[in-house]
């Protein structure tokens, strides 16, 4: 998870929306990434930190990588896009600092939806570094304009003065 923040802080840093991702296998890093164009000219919602993350993963494909191994490790739940490409690339392991209240995807019913979903076996590892996450999400929406107004600003702003008041 530290990777991927160390991923979420060069995003803030550029202006972009603080998503890390780091896609591995017994702790050994294969891939890692952050969130693109969220606040550019080319703005779009297709870059999340764990689409690009693994674009590139599949780009450097390993002959017989088994994605059933890797481990999903974000800053932020994923959402139902990311968490849904994930699922029909055979990642089934997912760990994540922060929720989504507003679109995070993991909580979706897999054994209702298609057959294709309905026997996948997920692990979800929620809370892992909240805190850090949290904190940089604040910084973000304290100065970018990206989802301002939105529900997940306002729970983050309003989590963020929770935890800081919580630890003095």
């Amino acid at each position: 998870m530290q990777a991927a923040l160390a991923e979420a802080r060069l995003a803030l840093a550029e202006g972009e929306f603080p998503v890390g991702c780091v896609l591995a296998v017994d702790g050994e890093i294969l891939a890692q990434g952050r969130r693109k164009h969220s606040g550019s000219a080319a703005r779009n919602e297709l870059d999340h930190a764990e689409v690009v993350t693994l674009r590139g993963l599949l780009a450097a494909a390993q002959p017989g990588l088994d994605c059933g191994r890797i481990t999903c490790y974000s800053t932020l739940e994923p959402c139902l896009m990311c968490f849904s490409t994930m699922l029909l690339s055979g990642i089934r392991r997912f760990v994540w600092a922060y929720e989504d209240v507003m679109g995070g995807g993991t909580s979706v019913p897999l054994a209702q939806l298609a057959p294709l979903y309905q026997k996948m076996q997920v692990e979800l590892i929620p809370n892992v570094l909240r805190g850090k996450s949290i904190a940089l999400f604040a910084q973000f929406f304290q100065n970018h304009s990206y989802w301002q107004d939105s529900l997940l600003s306002q729970f983050t702003l309003a989590e963020h003065q929770r935890l800081h008041r919580e630890n003095g």
